[in-house]
C-alpha cells in the first residue's frame, strides 16, 4: 500500500482525498507522531487523541486562511505533521528546532500562540470579530480540551461569544469523558441532521415568517423548537449560552466529523457553534506504563516495547523533595493543606493525596480560584499550601494581591519550575515570580541553594503564621545534599554566610540554586588572587539588611546572582545599597538576571549561556570590573 504520508506536505496535498484515504491517512499520522515523539519525547497523549479530529479540519477547512487555534499547544503535534513540519519533527523541543506548542513565527498555520491553557476561544473570538469588521468571509475555529474548559476563562469566553452576532466555530475536546459519553451512530446522524442546510433552512424561514406574526405565537414556535432540539439532540448549558450546540460525536470516527464539518463550513449564519467531540487521550497507544494520565509527557521510549528511557538521577528531584517533607510535615499538622490547578504529578501533590487524600485538592485549570480557595481556608485557620507553578500563578496575580496580601492571609505558595525550564521554552519559564511578588507588601519570599536549605523552608512556612510566604524552586535534580532528619524553621529574612572573607575584593550574594554556580566561578577567582566572599541570601524579602550592608562596606564590588527577571532580588538590593549610599567610588554593584528577553527552549545549560549565568559568565564579570 502506497504511504499517502509521503505525499503529503501541507493541507491542500489532502483536499482531494476520498473519506477512505483521510482514514489511511489518519492511521499513518498516529503512527508518525508516535515516531516523532519516541526520538524527542514530549507531549504524546492529546495528540494522539485528535488524529482523526486534525485530518478532518484541515481536510474540510481552508486553513490557514481559515482560522484553527489550538488550545494549549500540546495537542497539536499531527497538526505540525500536515503543516509543513513533517521533516522537522526530530527536532521538537530541541534548541533551534520546532517548539512544543504552536507558535506564531514557527509557521503561518499557528494562528495564535500558546502554552499555557484555556485561551483559545478569547483569541478566536477576537480573530472572528475581526474577520466581520473586515468583511471577510473565512472561518475561525478554536479548538478547546484536555482540561482546558475547566478554567474560568473559556466560560468567560463562551458568555461574551453567544453574545456576539459573529460566526464562530467551537471544537469541545473532550478527552476525558468528563462532560457526556457518545452514543454511536443515531446520535451522529442526527448531528449531522441538525447541522445540515436543510434543517437550517426550515429554521430560518420558520424564525422569518413568525416575526410577522403576534407575540404569543412567535414565542409559541421557540418553545417547539427548543423542545425539538432537546429530544433530538439534547438542551444544555452551551444552548443557554447562545451556541448552537453539536454533538456528542465519535472523535475518532470520520464518518462522524466529516459531515457535521462540511454542513458548518457551507453554512452562512452569524452564529456561535459548539461541537462536541469526545476522544481517548493516548488512543492507539497502549503501554506497559501506561497512567491514568494517558501519557500526557513522555521521555524518549521504544517504539516497539513503549517503554521509556529513564535516565540515572544523580541527586533527589525538587518536587519530589516538596512532596515529601510536607507528607512528613502534614503527618504533624493536621491543619496542611495541599492545593493544586491540574497538575497534581507536576507538583508532587500526587503523592501527598495518597497519603492525605481529605487534605487534597485539585481544582482544575482554575488558578485564580485555587489562590481564593487558599485565602477562605486560611481565614479559619488552617495552613494552605498553593501549589503551583511559577509560570502559572501568573495567572492569578490579584486573587493573589486583593485576595492573600491587601488581607495579609498565611497562604503558602509553593512555586515549582522557577527560572528556566529547558525543553517546554518561554511560555514556561519561571521568570518573573519574584519581581511580581516582592512588590507586595506583607509577602515574604524565599528561594533555596540545595536540597537541606530547600526542607527547611517548607518547614519554615508551614511554621509561619504572620502573612503570606512563598518558596521558588527549580525543575529536576539537586545537587547531592542529604536532607536533615530534624527540620529547621528559618528566621524570617536571615541570610547565610557561605564564604567569610574581612576584606574580599567582591561579594557574591545569591538568590536560589545559582550558588553552585557561583562556587565553581570563585574557585578559578581565588587562584588568581582575587579575594571572594559569598553569601547565601535564602530571602529576598525580607533582605537581611545588615549582612548585606556589612560586606558592601568592605567590598570593591558586590554581584547579586539570581535566576528571575529584572525587578526581582538584584533590584530590592540595589534599593537598599542607594538608600544607604553604599554605591559609590570604592563599592561598585552589579545585578547577574535573566536578560530582558524570552529564551527559547533548549537544554537548560544553553538557556544559561544566552543568559549569561553560568560559572564562566560569573567569572568574566568580576574580572572584568575589578579589572578597571
Amino acid at each position: 500500500m502506497t504511504k499517502l504520508l509521503n505525499k503529503v506536505n501541507y493541507p491542500t496535498d489532502i483536499k482531494n482525498f476520498s473519506d477512505e484515504e483521510l482514514k489511511q491517512l489518519a492511521d499513518e499520522l498516529r503512527q508518525e507522531t508516535i515516531s516523532a515523539v519516541s526520538k524527542t519525547g514530549g507531549h504524546l497523549g492529546a495528540g494522539l487523541g485528535v488524529v482523526e479530529l486534525t485530518v478532518a479540519l484541515h481536510h474540510v477547512f481552508d486553513t490557514p486562511d481559515d482560522r484553527l487555534i489550538w488550545d494549549v499547544g500540546h495537542q497539536a503535534y499531527p497538526h505540525k505533521i500536515l503543516t509543513g513540519r513533517k521533516n522537522q519533527m526530530e527536532t521538537l523541543r530541541k534548541g533551534g528546532g520546532l517548539s512544543g506548542f504552536t507558535k506564531r513565527d514557527e509557521s503561518d498555520y499557528d494562528s495564535f500562540g500558546a502554552g499555557h491553557s484555556s485561551t483559545s476561544i478569547s483569541a478566536a473570538l477576537g480573530m472572528a470579530v475581526a474577520r466581520d469588521k473586515l468583511e471577510n468571509n473565512n472561518e475561525v475555529i478554536a479548538v478547546i480540551g484536555d482540561g482546558a474548559m475547566s478554567a474560568g476563562m473559556a466560560f468567560e469566553a463562551l458568555n461574551n461569544a453567544g453574545d456576539i452576532d459573529s460566526k464562530l466555530i467551537v471544537i469541545l475536546n473532550d478527552n476525558d469523558m468528563s462532560i457526556a459519553p457518545p452514543t454511536g451512530a443515531m446520535r451522529a446522524y442526527l448531528a449531522k441532521l441538525i447541522s445540515g442546510r436543510t434543517y437550517n433552512a426550515v429554521r430560518n424561514f420558520a424564525m422569518k415568517a413568525v416575526k410577522h406574526l403576534p407575540d404569543y405565537f412567535e414565542r409559541a414556535v421557540k418553545k417547539t423548537e427548543q423542545i425539538a432540539k432537546d429530544v433530538v439532540v439534547g438542551g444544555n448549558f452551551f444552548e443557554e449560552m447562545g451556541f448552537d450546540y453539536i454533538g456528542p460525536l465519535d472523535g475518532h470516527n470520520l464518518d462522524h466529523l466529516l459531515p457535521v464539518f462540511r454542513n458548518i463550513k457551507k453554512s452562512r449564519d452569524k452564529r456561535p457553534y459548539l461541537i462536541h467531540v469526545v476522544t481517548e487521550k493516548g488512543y492507539g497507544f497502549e503501554s506497559p506504563e501506561a497512567s491514568a494520565e494517558k501519557f500526557h509527557a513522555v521521555r524518549k521510549f521504544d517504539v516497539e516495547t513503549k517503554v521509556q528511557s529513564k535516565a540515572t538521577a544523580k541527586a533527589k528531584n525538587y518536587t519530589d523533595i516538596f512532596a515529601e517533607v510536607l507528607i512528613k510535615l502534614a503527618k504533624q499538622d493536621e491543619k496542611i493543606i495541599a492545593i493544586t490547578a491540574a497538575m497534581p504529578s507536576g507538583t508532587g501533590i500526587n503523592k501527598f493525596a495518597k497519603e492525605f487524600p481529605e487534605r487534597t485538592y485539585d481544582v482544575g485549570i482554575a488558578e485564580q480560584h485555587a489562590v481564593t480557595f487558599a485565602a477562605g481556608l486560611a481565614c479559619e485557620g488552617f495552613k494552605p499550601f498553593c501549589a503551583i507553578y511559577s509560570t502559572f500563578l501568573q495567572r492569578a496575580y490579584d486573587q493573589v494581591v486583593h485576595d492573600v496580601a491587601v488581607q495579609n492571609l498565611p497562604v503558602r505558595f509553593a512555586l515549582d519550575r522557577a527560572g528556566l525550564v529547558g525543553a517546554d521554552g518561554p511560555t514556561h519559564a519561571g521568570s518573573f515570580d519574584v519581581a511580581y511578588l516582592g512588590c507586595l507588601p506583607n509577602m515574604v519570599l524565599m528561594s533555596p541553594s540545595d536540597e537541606a536549605e530547600f526542607a527547611n523552608m517548607i518547614a519554615t512556612a508551614a511554621d509561619y503564621n504572620d502573612g503570606p510566604i512563598a518558596f521558588r524552586f527549580p525543575r529536576g535534580e539537586g545537587v547531592g545534599i542529604e536532607i536533615p532528619e530534624d527540620l529547621k524553621v528559618l528566621e524570617i529574612g536571615k541570610g547565610r554566610i557561605v564564604i567569610n572573607n574581612e576584606k574580599p575584593d567582591v561579594t557574591i550574594i545569591s538568590y536560589g540554586t545559582r550558588l553552585q554556580e557561583v562556587l565553581i566561578a570563585i574557585e578559578n577567582l581565588q587562584k588568581n588572587n582575587i579575594s571572594v566572599a559569598v553569601i547565601d541570601a535564602r530571602f529576598a524579602k525580607p533582605l537581611d539588611e545588615q549582612l548585606i550592608k556589612d560586606f558592601a562596606e568592605r567590598s570593591k564590588l558586590v554581584v547579586t546572582v539570581e535566576e528571575g527577571s529584572v525587578g526581582g532580588f538584584g533590584s530590592f538590593v540595589a534599593k537598599l545599597l542607594t538608600d544607604n549610599d553604599l554605591i559609590n567610588n570604592v563599592t561598585k554593584f552589579r545585578q547577574m538576571v535573566l536578560p530582558d528577553i524570552f529564551i527559547n527552549h533548549d537544554e537548560p545549560y544553553n538557556m544559561y549561556n544566552i543568559a549569561k549565568l553560568n560559572a564562566k559568565d560569573i567569572e568574566e564579570l568580576v574580572r572584568n570590573i575589578l579589572e578597571k
